[in-house]
């Protein structure tokens, strides 16, 4: 018995580390590492995704973004809630977030094993979203996504990307998560932030804006300005406003180039 128990929660954790492990430059962000693999039970999900495990411990899946459309967020929590009282294989970053919730990986075990953040953004039931992280761990989420994307799966059917050439529906959109998608018309760096904006100089139009230290990881990759001018994106976030729509990138991974012809990745 506790042999079955050990390979099956080495598959579990094999599954999460090869997820992770897809770092675009081949190795995991410092701020992905110390990652703890550990044992729990979903005892029941709470609102908005809230993993309550069977340790007393409360905590939410990384690199996900809960929906705020209600009927969404149902929809995903019941999925989640299917797997209550089955056993996880977890990764477990070694400091909570600011709520105290355990920010984890997690696979559930006996059988083959179900990747929970993996299984959710696969059906179109939430975004990838690097929250306030300044780096996503598990980039290849957003293969998953975009294949339900281009399905029409789960919330994408309703509510695919918007256009960057929608400033007004942007501008309701304050304080709420957006995927946008559109044409970079000129790139502004500055000491402290690097604005993508996708209008004419002048004109209303929505802004993408880069902390240094994103950018620096963004040059590093190849995503310099040359490289962004007049290319499309696929930037995501939350909609403030200033001078028009802004969405604020904390992680290189929320700029995705949509062109077939990429910039490189090293």
């Amino acid at each position: 018995m506790r042999g079955r128990i050990a390979a099956s929660l080495g598959l579990g954790l094999a599954l999460l580390a090869g997820a992770a492990a897809a770092s675009p430059r081949g190795r995991e962000p410092p701020a992905c590492r110390g990652r703890i693999a550990a044992e729990d039970r979903i005892e029941a999900v709470a609102a908005r995704g809230e993993l309550v495990l069977a340790s007393g411990r409360r905590a939410r899946l990384d690199g996900v973004r809960w929906p705020d459309d209600p009927a969404a967020a149902e929809a995903a929590r019941a999925w989640l809630a299917g797997f209550a009282g089955r056993t996880l294989a977890t990764r477990e970053a070694p400091e909570p977030d600011r709520w105290g919730r355990i920010v984890l990986d997690a696979a559930t075990q006996g059988g083959e094993p179900a990747d929970l953040a993996g299984g959710l953004v696969a059906a179109g039931l939430v975004a990838v979203d690097a929250g306030e992280g300044d780096s996503l761990c598990r980039p290849g989420l957003l293969a998953l996504e975009d294949a339900a994307r281009r399905r029409g799966q789960g919330l994408w059917a309703a509510a695919p990307p918007v256009p960057t050439e929608e400033v007004a529906r942007l501008a309701t959109m304050v304080g709420r998560f957006a995927v946008v998608e559109g044409r970079v018309r000129n790139v502004g760096e500055r000491e402290r932030r690097t604005y993508l904006n996708f209008a004419p100089f002048g004109a209303e139009g929505v802004t993408v804006t880069v902390s240094k230290r994103t950018w620096r990881i963004m040059l590093e990759r190849g995503f310099s300005s040359p490289a962004l001018r007049g290319r499309r994106v696929r930037a995501r976030g939350i909609v403030e406003l200033w001078r028009g729509p802004t969405l604020d990138i904390g992680a290189a991974e929320m700029i995705e180039m949509l062109d077939e012809e990429q910039a490189p990745r090293r």
